[in-house]
């Protein structure tokens, strides 16, 4: 997954989350919030998004002691290790996993909807991250195949800037610069 030596980022700390045990999935249909238990949820705590080089870790700690409950891997957002539900915009379902590589499906909730579109935004930030981190490598492995741009004076090409007046010698004086790109046999000049 990370790469030795990487170090691990908080992208996001929510203090107050809610935890479901969630029926499964009967159909292809999305799930349903409505569906669980709301008012009796299975686990409180607090919830981290955490992460290590792609990949985001959403890990449910205990409030007090700071134990980790359950922890779910993101290698990809949105996908199958975090998804939303069909009915709110506070509840999600995500495939938590534990070092064996053995997985499960929870419901996590939060009380504020502005503490879920937080946690939604931290991970699109870090997605968006990743993407742009890979396209840089790979266009630096491509090297630059574009055409290159020559910003640089043509034989003979003159530029003039008025640079303003000044305020401070009487009577006021206007400065122009004008730059004239020397040929091969002229020398190099500027003009005041």
């Amino acid at each position: 997954m990370a790469a030795e030596g990487e170090y691990e980022s908080i992208l996001c700390v929510k203090p107050d989350v809610n935890v479901y045990r969630i029926p499964p999935r009967a159909s292809n249909r999305a799930y349903r919030a409505a569906d669980w238990k709301l008012d009796a949820p299975d686990w409180s705590g607090r919830m981290k998004v955490t992460a290590k080089g792609k990949v985001a870790y959403i890990k449910l700690e205990d409030k007090v002691s700071g134990e980790l409950f359950a922890q779910a891997p993101v290698n990809e957002y949105p996908g199958v290790a975090m998804e939303t539900v069909s009915d709110s915009s506070r509840y999600f379902v995500l495939r938590i996993q534990d070092d064996n590589g053995r997985s499960a499906f929870i419901g996590l909730g939060f009380g504020d909807r502005g503490d879920s579109f937080d946690f939604n935004v931290a991970l699109q930030d870090h997605f968006k991250w990743v993407k742009q981190e890979s396209e840089i490598s790979k266009s630096n492995q491509l090297g630059d195949s574009g055409p290159k741009l020559d910003l640089g004076f043509k034989e003979g090409q003159t530029i003039t800037l008025n640079i303003g007046q000044s305020w401070l010698v009487w009577p006021r004086w206007s400065y122009i610069l004008c730059v004239t790109a020397p040929s091969a046999s002229d020398k190099e000049y500027y003009t005041f």
